[in-house]
C-alpha cells in the first residue's frame, strides 16, 4: 500500500486512537524504506492503546534516535515542525519524539499489526507501568496511579512482572515497594 492509500485511510478513520497507530505505522513503512528501525510509541498514546482508551490523549510521543530521518519522513508526508511538535493541520495529528531510545536494551515493545502490511510498536507495558508508576511517586499524579491500577487488572497475567520488579530496583525509578502494593491489590 503506498503513502497515499494510507493518509487516505487515516482520513476516513474514526477512532482517534486508530488514527494516530495508523500515522505511526506509516511513518515506520517509510523509515524501514530508508534501512532505520521502527519508532516506538511511548506516553499517553501508549497509555491510550493499553486502557482501550479509557485514557486519551491527542498526541502522539515517540522514542526515536535519528532524528534527521524521522524528520525527513514526517515532513515528507505533510507535517510541519512547530515548536516541539511535528503538526499535520489537514489529519488534526501531533507528533513529538521527546525520547532517543527505550530505556534499556532489553526493552520489550508491542508490535501492533494494523493490516496490510501496516505495524508499529508500542512500549511494553512493563515500561509503561514503571513510567507511569513515577510520574504518580514523584509528581503525585493521582490518574497515573489510578491508570497503573487499571492496567495491571487488565494485564496481571501478561505482565513479565520479575522484568517489571527489577526495573521497580533500579535508582532512578525506587517503586519497588509500590510494585509489591499493586501486586497484593490485584491479587498476586
Amino acid at each position: 500500500m503506498e503513502t497515499q492509500e494510507i493518509l487516505k485511510i487515516i482520513r476516513k478513520t474514526e477512532s482517534p486512537l486508530r488514527r494516530q497507530l495508523l500515522i505511526v505505522a506509516l511513518l515506520t513503512k517509510l523509515l524501514k524504506k530508508m534501512n532505520k528501525p521502527a519508532p516506538v510509541i511511548i506516553g499517553g498514546c501508549a497509555l491510550s492503546y493499553y486502557s482501550r482508551e479509557v485514557y486519551f490523549t491527542s498526541d502522539i510521543d515517540l522514542a526515536y534516535a535519528d532524528r534527521e530521518a524521522l524528520d525527513k519522513v514526517l515532513r515528507g508526508v505533510g507535517f510541519e515542525k512547530k515548536g516541539r511538535y511535528w503538526v499535520h493541520d489537514e489529519l488534526k495529528l501531533a507528533i513529538e519524539a521527546p525520547a532517543s531510545s527505550l530505556p534499556g536494551e532489553d526493552s520489550p515493545v508491542e508490535v501492533v499489526e494494523l493490516g496490510e502490511d501496516l505495524q508499529c510498536s508500542v512500549i511494553g507495558i512493563e515500561d509503561l507501568v514503571i513510567d507511569r508508576l513515577n510520574a504518580y511517586k514523584h509528581w503525585k499524579s493521582e490518574i497515573d496511579g489510578e491508570m497503573v491500577e487499571l492496567l495491571l487488572r487488565r494485564y496481571r497475567d501478561d505482565v513479565d512482572w520479575s522484568y517489571l520488579e527489577k526495573k521497580a530496583l533500579l535508582p532512578e525509578n525506587d517503586t519497588s515497594s509500590e510494585i509489591l502494593e499493586l501486586k497484593n491489590k490485584v491479587g498476586l
